[in-house]
Order: C-alpha cells, then sequence, then structure tokens
C-alpha cells in the first residue's frame, strides 16, 4: 500500500500505557464492523466505514467524510483523545453528521478493549466494533480492478452525485479503459511507486448533455498528466499536485 498524508491534518506525541485493555494499539489500523446505538443498529453513511489508525501516539479517524487526528493516551482501558484537528473538506449533511459523530465518540473517552482483531468502543449505550484492516478488507491490487467514482475532490469540497458510480477505469499493465458515465474511454498509463501518468484519452462519439456531460468533463479533466495514487483496503485516491482528483472504490 501506498501512504500519502492528509493535508491539513495535525500530528501530535503522546504515550500511554495499552497492558490493561488486551494488547497494543500501537502501528494497528482497523476498520467499524458493527456500530449500536442503545441495543439499536446505527446507520451510517452510504458507502462509508469508520476506520481509526493507531500511530506515533496519535489516533487518526477516517469518518466518512473528513479525516481528524489528534493525540491519544490509552490508560486504564480509556481512549483519552487530545485536541482533534483535521482536514477541512466539504461534505454532504450525512457525511457531515457522521463526523461530528465519530470526533464526539473520542471526545467522550471511550472505553477500549481488543480482543485478537477486534477492537471494540464503549460509551454509554454506543458500541463501535471495528476489525483489523488487513483482515476485513485486504487492499485491492490496482490492476485488474473495476474502480469506479464515488468522490470528486475540488479544493476544498469532497461531492458525489448520484449515478456517478456509472464513471469507472480499469488499469491492466499500460492500457487503462473505462468510462465517463456517458462514453467508453481508453488510453495509456505510466506507472511508478505511488503515482500514475496518463496520455491522452481517446473516447466513443455519443453526444452527453445535462448531468453526464458534467461528469465526463470532471473526469476527463481529472484523469490527465501525472497524478499520486493511494490504495486503502477497497478506495483508490487519486490527485493532481494542486490536490484535486477522484476517489474510486472497487465494485
Amino acid at each position: 500500500m501506498v501512504v500519502v498524508a492528509a493535508a491539513g491534518m495535525m500530528l501530535l506525541s503522546a504515550c500511554g500505557s495499552e497492558s490493561s485493555a488486551g494488547g497494543s494499539l500501537t502501528g494497528r489500523s482497523f476498520l467499524s464492523i458493527s456500530v449500536t446505538e442503545d441495543g439499536k443498529p446505527k446507520q451510517l453513511a452510504p458507502n462509508t466505514r469508520i476506520g481509526l489508525r493507531f500511530k506515533d501516539g496519535n489516533v487518526h479517524a477516517e469518518t466518512g467524510c473528513n479525516q481528524l487526528g489528534g493525540e491519544v493516551s490509552t490508560d486504564d482501558g480509556k481512549l483519552t483523545v487530545g485536541e482533534l484537528g483535521g482536514t477541512e473538506m466539504g461534505c454532504d449533511p450525512a457525511r457531515h453528521a457522521q463526523e461530528d459523530w465519530v470526533g464526539q465518540l473520542l471526545r467522550d473517552r471511550p472505553t477500549w478493549k481488543l480482543e485478537a482483531d477486534k477492537l471494540t468502543l464503549t460509551r454509554g449505550g454506543t458500541e463501535l466494533v471495528l476489525q483489523d484492516r488487513e483482515t476485513a478488507q485486504p487492499d485491492k491490487p490496482l490492476d485488474g480492478t473495476k474502480w469506479s467514482l464515488e468522490t470528486v475532490i475540488a479544493g476544498q469540497t469532497a461531492s458525489h452525485s448520484v449515478g456517478s458510480e456509472k464513471a469507472h477505469l480499469t488499469i491492466a499493465g499500460e492500457r487503462v479503459t473505462g468510462s465517463t458515465g456517458c462514453n467508453e474511454f481508453q488510453g495509456i498509463v505510466a506507472k511508478t511507486a505511488g503515482k500514475l501518468t496518463f496520455g491522452e484519452l481517446s473516447t466513443t462519439r455519443k453526444a452527453c448533455t445535462g448531468d453526464d456531460a458534467k461528469l465526463e468533463q470532471t473526469v476527463l479533466g481529472a484523469l490527465k498528466g501525472e497524478l499520486t495514487y493511494t490504495i486503502e483496503a477497497d478506495r483508490l485516491k487519486l490527485r493532481a499536485p494542486d490536490g484535486n482528483g477522484l476517489d474510486l472504490t472497487a465494485r
């Protein structure tokens, strides 16, 4: 997996005893497998999972919207998080609400318990169960996977529109094929460590109107030149030097 740091993330340092809760969290990453509130399942925002990564005395949270991070202590079976910093992208209301929920849970000093590859956070009637990322969802290979568009990143805004998943791409060696959501495309792509360089893409000639035309323009505009890429589980992130890009999901 290639890792690129999230812009705007505040990194702090801390240390804490982990012996009272069943093991060490340091260096491990987890993805949510269930969330309950007062004994009832809590629905997460569509196409999202909550992720936690523990590194260098910090916890980094994937909320489904922005990423949050801060100093963490694990003393006495409590997850105690210092001031949270994070990225500041605009997201839809459901994802924003989920980000607020995750942030509040971390601020509320939940108890934690690690059993083999499962981490459970509990606070009041809320229980968040996560599984080691490598077990829950191994990284998909770049080549041969069909990557469908999920989110468009433009400046500090992350947008998702209904039907955007019609746009997709597949990389096979030095070839890339896919769809803009309206027309099919193909072209050449060069791969180096953590980077993809797209040549000019050729497309079919179907006339596109309305939202389909806007989506096609966005996709073709993003798949140009050199982009950095990261893969985490079933998510592929493509970023241009200015920070704009696409987030895609394996289908």
